[in-house]
């Protein structure tokens, strides 16, 4: 993975787009030219008409009765996508949001009855379409198959405790507990739980208060420990096998980490919500790579980012945003729980215009040598 450090890593990226003004005209890259760029940022949706749409009757009038506005999008604590979709859990109106890029319109699950979401703050989407839904008042996942209808719910009595996220490989489910610092699998057909990894702790196989989980193509899971202050990697059978980040306030540590994500190479995308950015990691070291977003008033930043999600369906519905000397390879989305740009869309790829001019790289960050390949593990 050294040529995605030496394509990746640059003085430039410490700023990012910061220094941009919001006025100003011209793609916000990250890092920012003439360093090639790895993301540009897009567009941020947060009501029906950034994507082309429009009604008079609003998603809260539908959700909360309030007066009648625009759809909206008010608090995305976690992100899914299905081809023409994306489906943002929202902590707002406790409902699962679905963005149809292809109708340009803003709806949301109808949940009732049985399938009635009481605190959902957990949301993985399959390949085929069904939607995994973590519920910490019910303490349960509920699943909704590709027409948005309810089909079961698992989670038998003590099964889970605090269940707050939830990701799905073949026939395991895996699902983060925060109240138990565990990580519960689940068996998909009979849903018993086959396997309990981790209690409360800081060692390794143990969690302080998980928030987040992810896996990847090959199985491998990934759960943000938030209070410890890393990303832990499984092997499919549960076997430890890295940490991603650590404690602290420089780049590659985490201050508050939260929603996690990790492409086809390998690439570990983590959010935190202290530092409102985004950091890129190698897989195989765990340094960073690069980081992106930031707080303030420049194109792409963040306000309390909680939810990642990587989509490789969808690059085709924001072609028109996409500057003409760069090639997407995929979107990324990161929600904002604050601010007035909910949920916005990044896309990773690289530069096909002119040669850019030869600038002097240094490293992002000096990594301290107690620190370096290590994970962030406790001495």
């Amino acid at each position: 993975m050294k040529k995605y450090l030496l394509m990746l890593c640059a003085v430039a990226v410490l700023a990012g787009c910061a220094a941009t003004d919001k006025k100003e005209a011209g793609p916000a890259f990250f890092p920012a030219l003439p360093q090639p760029p790895k993301l540009q940022f897009l567009l941020s949706i947060t009501t029906e008409s950034d994507i082309g749409g429009g009604s008079s009757s609003g998603l809260k009038d539908w959700l909360i009765g309030q007066r009648r506005g625009s759809k909206q999008i008010a608090r995305p604590q976690d992100v899914g996508s299905t081809k023409g979709k994306i489906y943002v859990l929202d902590r707002t109106f406790k409902k699962v949001l679905v963005v149809d890029l292809a109708k340009k319109s803003l709806s949301y699950i109808q949940d009732e009855r049985e399938g009635a979401l009481a605190d959902p703050m957990g949301l993985w989407v399959t390949a085929d379409g069904a939607k995994y839904v973590a519920d910490t008042v019910r303490k349960q996942v509920l699943v909704y198959d590709q027409e948005d209808k309810f089909v079961r719910a698992y989670g038998e009595k003590e099964q889970f405790e605090r269940p707050m996220d939830v990701a799905v490989h073949g026939k395991r489910i895996y699902v983060v507990d925060f109240t138990k610092s565990a990580l519960v699998v689940l068996d998909a057909d009979s849903g018993k739980t086959v396997q309990t990894i981790g209690d409360s702790g800081p060692q390794e196989l143990q969690f302080n208060r998980p928030t987040h989980v992810t896996v990847d193509r090959s199985g491998n899971v990934y759960v943000n420990d938030s209070f410890n202050y890393r990303i832990q990697k499984f092997d499919p059978t549960g076997k430890h096998v890295k940490n991603y980040g650590y404690q602290g306030d420089t780049l590659g540590g985490f201050a508050r980490p939260k929603g996690v994500a990790v492409d086809e190479r390998g690439l570990v995308y983590a959010v935190d919500a202290a530092f409102e950015n985004t950091q890129i990691f190698d897989p195989e070291s765990t340094d960073l790579l690069l980081f992106f977003g930031g707080y303030g008033p420049h194109r792409g930043s963040m306000y309390l980012p909680s939810s990642l999600h990587i989509d490789y369906e969808n690059v085709e519905y924001f072609q028109q945003f996409i500057d003409k000397d760069f090639k997407v390879e995929y979107l990324v989305y990161v929600g904002n729980l604050l601010g007035d740009k909910k949920l916005n869309v990044y896309g990773f790829g690289h530069w096909i215009g002119a040669p850019l001019p030869v600038v002097e790289r240094t490293p992002v960050f000096a990594v301290p040598a107690d620190k370096k390949g290590d994970g962030g593990k406790k001495k």
